[in-house]
């Protein structure tokens, strides 16, 4: 089924923002032509200057409202072919202070959701996920096929929605597709993330928090990289299955920073060492074996330069970012 009228929740954020900024830019060929509605909350993270470079595209429009808000979702899912699900608390440290706005957002919300597509017969179902629902692990990767296991109340958020995703589409058939990624990075990330905290700290001559010994290892995925596989699993991906997505870059979180402070010519009298984070995950690493083979997805970013991209968007976007810390809208 071609998709024609597609409703992106949470695209006032970092990756949906993305993603919507390439499909109305006609980034993705298979998708020329469509319909977009984006629905978003507007909370601390949300910022519609993210969808500034769309928004008078008249294939765009945008709708401010909250996805646990059943009567709204009804009304707009019942005009669209498919959903592609972003919004989502995501924050990691915010769950540990408090974990009532992750459940309310990430579960209820895309319950709600979930009953308004199989109301209206919807085509597809894309829900965006995080590797964070496996867990830590060790050595080796996460194949698609290993239980869940999470460990924040962010993760079992996540992890929560991601099955009852699932059970929607095993009970009644809604073709829904999962897709769980690996730590993202790229310009427009709000500066609560380590990449963009790290850099606008730096930049500022500030100093950064580093948790633990900073041996916590994650793999790094570029936004674009993410929003390519989300595109190839909306046109090509099979109901009912979940598909990891990799970006083929592990470093400990004390190697990248070495590399952020050498890109904002600082050293590590700038890094003050923190007690580490509650429950704090050692290490994430997914198979995204089952992808590549399916759908054709490989990275195609590489990581040095696309975070040397990065470091620079920070350096020539103040005027983006100081606003949202003047405010006090960052949890370091």
């Amino acid at each position: 089924m071609a998709v024609r009228d597609i409703l992106v929740t949470g695209a006032a954020g970092f990756i949906g923002s993305h993603f919507v900024r390439t499909l109305v830019g006609g980034g993705y060929p298979g998708l020329a032509g469509a319909r977009v509605t984006v629905l978003d909350k507007l909370t601390y993270a949300g910022n519609r200057d993210n969808l500034r470079p769309v928004e008078d595209a008249p294939s765009f429009r945008f709708v401010h409202g909250d996805i646990a808000d059943a009567a709204l979702v009804d009304e707009l899912v019942g005009s669209h072919d498919a959903i592609v699900h972003f919004a989502a608390e995501s924050h990691v440290d915010r769950s540990i202070l408090g974990a009532t706005d992750f459940v309310m957002t990430n579960v209820v919300g895309t319950q709600a959701l979930l009953d308004a597509a199989l109301r209206h017969e919807l085509g597809t179902f894309v829900q965006v996920s995080t590797d964070e629902v496996y867990g830590s692990i060790p050595e080796g990767s996460w194949p698609e096929t290993d239980p869940l296991r999470p460990n924040s109340p962010y993760a079992a958020s996540k992890a929560s929605s991601d099955l009852i995703a699932l059970a929607y589409h095993r009970t009644h058939g809604l073709d829904v597709r999962v897709t769980r990624c690996s730590n993202n990075y790229g310009p427009y990330q709000f500066p609560e993330k380590v990449i963009p905290l790290f850099v606008t700290n730096l930049l500022d001559g500030g100093t950064v928090p580093l948790y633990g010994d900073g041996m916590n290892r994650r793999d790094w995925l570029h936004v674009d990289d993410h929003c390519r596989a989300i595109d190839l699993v909306l046109e090509g991906g099979r109901p009912g299955e979940v598909y990891n997505i990799g970006g083929g870059t592990e470093l400990t979180n004390k190697r990248l920073t070495e590399l952020l402070l050498e890109a904002c010519g600082a050293d590590w009298s700038s890094v003050r060492y923190v007690t580490d984070r509650k429950g704090h995950d050692r290490r994430y690493s997914v198979d995204w074996t089952k992808i590549a083979d399916e759908l054709g997805y490989a990275p195609v970013h590489d990581f040095a330069d696309g975070l040397a991209e990065t470091v620079e968007w920070y350096r020539e976007h103040r005027d983006w970012w100081e606003p949202l810390k003047r405010r006090g809208l960052v949890a370091s």
